[in-house]
């Protein structure tokens, strides 16, 4: 697979796409959103392990720099531990919006034929951008992550909630409790989704047996291109 950065108009972004990638053939499209301290190489790594061929993949940077300690830096979408400030998640998610319309049209992908996927903070990103996009992404998936409150939700919600959510958590998660995956599951049931729900022997990670679920629930919610 080759990677490529690209310098959008709000996020800077990186596409990976298959070793023969033709422009001229539409291909489904993963956009992958990275949690908290990382940046948009973090996830890269997870698309051979999905699928080398069959999908084209994007993985914006976060646009807030943190630095972590000990001269290491980050991104994240917004403060952590309750930090944050309501036009601080405004403008990550007003720039994800533009993104997400920048890696349609880059590569030529129909709405519909797109899926959201993110770790921790990017999960809690694709719960709040993605529930209100339901014609944009065929399905959602949300790894380790944080449900946002019912009052940020609670109106994005569309009135058909038929769109496929994947919840996958760590039993041993040191930074996200179990519990919050299981609120997460409660409330997306009683709003009308059905999410495939999975607790894992993991901690704050993206474990192989997530990726083997992930993969098994991607190939009947978005095929990839054969």
């Amino acid at each position: 697979m080759k990677g490529e950065i690209h310098e959008g108009p709000g996020l800077t972004y990186l596409t990976v796409l298959p070793d023969d990638y033709d422009p001229e053939t539409s291909y489904p499209l993963v956009i992958m959103l990275h949690g908290f301290g990382a940046n948009m190489h973090d996830l890269a790594g997870l698309a051979p392990a999905i699928n080398p061929t069959g999908y084209v993949y994007a993985c914006p940077n976060a646009p807030i720099p943190f630095n972590l300690g000990l001269g290491h830096a980050g991104f994240g979408w917004m403060t952590p531990r309750g930090g944050s400030t309501p036009e601080e998640v405004a403008n990550s998610e007003s720039l994800l919006a533009g993104f997400f319309d920048e890696a349609l049209a880059r590569f030529n992908v129909e709405p519909g034929n797109c899926l959201l996927l993110g770790f921790s903070q990017g999960g809690g990103m694709t719960y709040r951008c993605g529930l209100g996009r339901a014609d944009t992404f065929a399905g959602l998936a949300a790894l380790s992550a944080t449900l946002p409150g019912a009052d940020e939700l609670d109106h994005r919600l569309p009135v058909e909630r038929t769109q496929p959510i994947f919840v996958a958590h760590g039993r041993y998660d040191q930074m996200i409790a179990e519990s919050t995956a299981h609120a997460a599951k409660d409330y997306l049931e009683k709003a009308g989704y059905s999410p495939e729900f999975h607790v894992y022997d993991m901690g704050h990670e993206i474990s192989g047996e997530v990726i083997r679920d992930l993969v098994a629930w991607m190939n009947n919610v978005l095929p990839p291109r054969e």
